[in-house]
């Protein structure tokens, strides 16, 4: 097994308080996942919050032809790979077959598996043959029962550092839902995330482009973590409304740091 992966799996997941994904949902230049990364890490070390810098270096699953999808695999890569090696922040991207696994593997040290992939077998191997931390997304068609086999199939590669992260459950065309019970279960296989912006998309509108109720992170990342998250998973930007993805349900970057200390306070409440 990778003995770094192993101590940043470890470094992640074994303290009292969160740990925290966060960063843009795509590489949108080289200069943004540095600039937003140093911003993230600053607060992070400022609250004692380990923290994993995320960012897709394409977007694989976009409504329409004409969405933005990415800078160029390797031109993206490169930019994620400079939040590593600039701030010594560990890394994570999406990964979308087993081609991308070998891949993206060179840059980050976290492999996450789109929720739409969550069932993908081969996918799932690869992730766990990687030797990298692998985080899986639950599919909104999944019940949290079902995310054992997910977690089983990575670790049957003898890779055990897996998380599984919560993005809510298909209500209708046009919505999603948390069912909070879940968590207790799906914390009996491997540590649990809380995605609070994916969560509260809006997708599949009739423009093509996903909507969001960004109103409401603070309140379902509150109750994730009375729930029982061990960490959180943000979407975040300068100016969400000027971002090419996802720009509706994400968290402005400016307030980030209020949003931490609270649920900060009630994680620790918890102990």
């Amino acid at each position: 097994m990778n003995i770094e992966s192993n101590t940043i799996y470890d470094n992640i997941t074994s303290g009292d308080g969160l740990f925290l994904f966060a960063g843009p949902c795509v590489v949108e230049n080289k200069e943004m996942p540095l600039e937003i990364a140093r911003v993230v890490s600053s607060i992070c070390k400022k609250h004692n919050i380990p923290y994993v810098f995320k960012a897709s270096y394409k977007k694989a699953n976009r409504s329409r032809i004409d969405s933005f999808t990415g800078i160029g695999n390797f031109e993206a890569l490169n930019a994620i790979d400079e939040v590593r090696y600039t701030l010594g922040v560990p890394t994570m991207t999406d990964v979308h077959s087993v081609e991308e696994v070998e891949m993206a593997s060179d840059f980050v040290d976290v492999l996450q598996i789109p929720a739409f992939l969550c069932r993908q077998t081969d996918l799932l191997l690869a992730a766990g043959e990687s030797g990298k931390i692998v985080n899986i997304k639950k599919g909104q068609f999944v019940s949290p029962e079902a995310m054992k086999f997910a977690v089983q199939k990575v670790m049957s590669t003898g890779n055990e550092n897996v998380l599984i992260t919560e993005r809510g459950m298909t209500f209708g065309p046009s919505d999603l839902v948390v069912d909070f019970r879940g968590f207790p279960v799906m914390k009996n296989y491997a540590p649990l995330v809380y995605d609070a912006t994916h969560s509260l998309q809006q997708p599949n509108t009739s423009s093509g482009v996903t909507g969001g109720l960004p109103h409401l992170i603070e309140t379902m990342a509150k109750a994730s973590v009375a729930a029982g998250a061990d960490g959180l998973f943000i979407e975040t930007h300068p100016n969400p409304s000027e971002a090419l993805s996802d720009g509706a349900n994400m968290l402005e970057l400016s307030k980030l740091e209020d949003l931490l200390i609270k649920l900060n306070k009630i994680k620790s409440a918890l102990k």
